[in-house]
């Protein structure tokens, strides 16, 4: 068969009918079918995206829509832009965001910066490079020692901050060449201003993910499949799901750990693997709900799977309302969002064409997922994400660890 980009309605049907019975088929991994299947998908996606574009939020819209979702108020955003009047004038529309502005709330808000100007930006992909010389004292040590993370440490309490901190990460691995500060970082929204904010939060995982990875078997990225990550997303429909995903997880070499991020990081979560071939993958749980959990947890399993080849690198991710132009981050989109709902049901699903709870709450339990991922991916796609709302899991997941402290 002879593959082209598709032109044209019909094309596009008849191309959907074609991935809905190869999707039906369910083809192994690495057949030729489901090479097709992967081949075709792509097409269809460059179609939708060419026709069906997604409208980019106003950025005051959006920076709304944020201030709610966390619960900020206004005075929450003086540090941010300024000065109370200067706040009230932003989001009256009265005043431009300036470069600083931009900078400013999409770093300490999570909103993509081509959001907040309005118009097409290059990507915030990118990648922080392992460096030869720390500097101790950027580390957010005061932060850290607050949250007890220096409580295993021995020693003098009264030694400086900055020799803790290096005793910390000392604690994790008895191997300088594998130091965590040398990895090569990968992910969205990566800058030098939050990078020792990200080494903390990563040693953090790391350290925590010890005992438990050393019991784990050691991860084979060969063993992991598709299907694998289907079988993981099908535990979303019952009530215990994360906590039976990490059980999952770990009988499949991989280590979950939860532990909420450092301020001003809008971290969501990390894959990486540990000097001794253990896979861990942090989650912060930066959103309290079902969609987010999910969605994230199947993103840094793909990376896992297809893109850390050692524990010389690893990827920090900060998860928001837009697609990344990098191709890793795409194909860890891509599997997720497919693993959970293939794209050609989707598109035929009443859940998409004429959204109600009842054909939300029918497509999910034809797929066996929670009604909340149906809802995250209709919010995803319509860009508007205020509606089934009270379907989200909000309030549904940090209280399965109460092991750990969110702050």
């Amino acid at each position: 068969m002879n593959y082209k980009v598709i032109k044209s309605d019909d094309e596009y049907e008849n191309t959907l009918a074609v991935v809905e019975d190869l999707v039906a088929r369910d083809p192994a991994v690495g057949t030729p079918e489901a090479e097709r299947l992967e081949l075709l998908s792509l097409l269809i996606e460059n179609y939708e995206k060419r026709v069906f574009p997604i409208e980019v939020p106003n950025p005051i819209s959006a920076i709304r829509f944020r201030m709610e979702e966390q619960g900020l108020r206004q005075a929450d955003l003086v540090p941010l832009l300024g000065s109370r009047s200067r706040v009230s004038e932003v989001l009256a529309g009265k005043r431009p965001l300036t470069v600083q502005m931009i900078r400013a709330l999409s770093n300490a808000l999570g909103i993509p910066a081509k959001t907040l100007v309005g118009e097409s930006t290059p990507s915030e992909s990118g990648r922080l490079e392992p460096v030869n010389d720390i500097d101790w004292a950027k580390f957010p040590a005061r932060e850290m020692e607050r949250r007890g993370w220096f409580s295993s440490i021995t020693g003098e309490t009264n030694q400086p901050v900055e020799l803790r901190v290096k005793e910390f990460f000392s604690a994790i691995t008895a191997e300088p060449a594998f130091a965590l500060y040398r990895r090569r970082f990968h992910g969205e929204g990566l800058t030098d201003e939050n990078r020792y904010s990200i080494l903390a939060w990563t040693g953090r995982v790391l350290s925590r993910a010890k005992p438990a990875a050393a019991e784990t078997p050691v991860f084979t990225p060969d063993r992991f499949s598709i299907d694998v990550l289907r079988d993981l997303a099908r535990l979303s429909y019952f009530d215990e799901g994360p906590l039976l995903a990490k059980e999952f997880l770990a009988k499949a070499g991989i280590t979950l750990i939860v532990e909420p991020a450092l301020p001003r990081t809008q971290l969501d979560g990390v894959a990486l693997l540990t000097e001794k071939q253990r896979a861990v993958i942090g989650l912060s749980i930066r959103f309290d709900r079902l969609d987010t959990f999910w969605f994230t947890l199947l993103h840094e399993c793909v990376h896992l799977w297809k893109h850390v080849s050692s524990a010389r690198e690893a990827f920090v991710d900060r998860l928001e309302h837009t697609e990344s132009d990098e191709y890793r981050e795409k194909e860890a989109n891509r599997l997720a969002r497919d693993a959970f709902i293939p794209r050609a049901i989707w598109r035929r699903s009443k859940a998409f064409l004429s959204p109600t709870r009842e054909s939300i709450q029918e497509l999910a339990a034809d797929l066996r997922i929670h009604p909340a991922i149906v809802v995250g991916r209709l919010h995803f796609e319509s860009g508007n994400y205020r509606t089934f709302t009270n379907m989200l899991g909000s309030g549904s997941v940090r209280r399965m660890f109460p092991e750990v402290t969110f702050h």
